[in-house]
């Protein structure tokens, strides 16, 4: 069950160019107050766990494809990308925290577009990050060259 809603002039589908926008997250105010936001302020960046409500559930994908159906990349299984056709349509984003006003959660960088349902929002914690180096291929370097 959703805990709230995006709000951003953004509602195509694109992949690329989030770093600018900015996006207000507001709470149920059926469910939630203020309190609930409390001390959320304190911190730089939020995680937001949210659901791909625009994808149709005959467009997700199970196995493997070619990431945004570039040939000249690998095909990598879903579990392998970040993409938005995923079996459950969950997506977790990593946010610049702006503000907390009331039921509002102003953020920069989340991407989701306007309506999309909110499942949590959780603080980023830097203990929560990797504690080694990060490995990757060097295809997620191009495919993410232009994302932020």
């Amino acid at each position: 069950m959703p805990v709230g809603r995006v709000h951003s002039d953004r509602s195509d589908l694109s992949d690329d160019y989030w770093g600018d926008v900015t996006s207000v997250i507001r709470l149920d105010g059926q469910r939630f107050g203020p309190e609930a936001l409390l001390g959320l302020d304190a911190f730089s960046h939020v995680e937001v766990v949210f659901h791909f409500h625009r994808v149709a559930p005959e467009k997700v994908h199970t196995g493997a494809r070619h990431p945004r159906g570039n040939p000249e990349w690998p095909r990598a299984g879903i579990f392998a990308q970040r993409a938005k056709n995923r079996p459950n349509r969950i997506g977790v984003s990593r946010c610049r925290l702006l503000k907390v006003d009331g039921l509002d959660v102003h953020v920069q960088g989340l991407d989701a577009v306007d309506g999309t349902p909110v499942l949590d929002i959780k603080p980023y914690l830097t203990q929560f990050g990797p504690r080694e180096d990060v490995v990757q291929p060097a295809w997620v370097d191009d495919l993410m060259r232009d994302y932020y």
